[in-house]
């Protein structure tokens, strides 16, 4: 895995991952705002992009549900970056940018739940098996928010000409 141990590379996998999920959080008042994507979007979209290209180098047999939303999380991170910075948000692209960078967001934050739940000692005595119900609650909260988010962003994302 790029000719690291197994143990650095889940770290760089993790830093990669709280990168992208820190500057989605700090790009998303802008999309809610309206307002035009800055160099920060491009540190994002790479970042949470490369969380799930990385995410498909670990050792696994079998096609894992991770797999599945690392493979949904870069088709909607594609859209995102080329209606952005190949269509100019042009169009329907606008929205197309708007819903693809929500997304990728979530799926991102998504994982990361999954993943303290998996890892956080309180969290895992709570759902050992991620089939509980505290674990559903938090994923259907995720969800509830971002959806919002997702409308909120279709409906706000206007940004002025460049």
């Amino acid at each position: 895995m790029l000719g690291l141990s197994l143990s650095a590379f889940t770290t760089l996998h993790v830093v990669i991952s709280l990168v992208g999920i820190v500057a989605g959080l700090a790009v998303l008042p802008g999309i809610l705002g309206g307002q035009r994507p800055g160099q920060l979007t491009l540190l994002f979209l790479v970042t949470t992009a490369l969380t799930s290209i990385t995410g498909f180098m670990f050792p696994f047999n079998g096609l894992l549900p991770s797999h599945v939303v690392g493979g949904i999380s870069l088709a909607v991170l594609a859209l995102a970056f080329l209606g952005l910075y190949l269509f100019g948000l042009a169009g329907a692209w606008r929205w197309i940018y708007a819903v693809g960078a929500v997304a990728g967001l979530y799926f991102n934050v998504f994982v990361l739940i999954a993943q303290a739940f998996q890892k956080v000692g309180p969290l895992h005595a709570l759902a050992p098996t991620q089939s509980e119900p505290p674990f559903a609650i938090a994923q259907v909260a995720l969800l509830v928010v971002f959806l919002f988010l997702g409308t909120r962003a279709v409906k706000r994302f206007h940004p002025a000409a460049a």
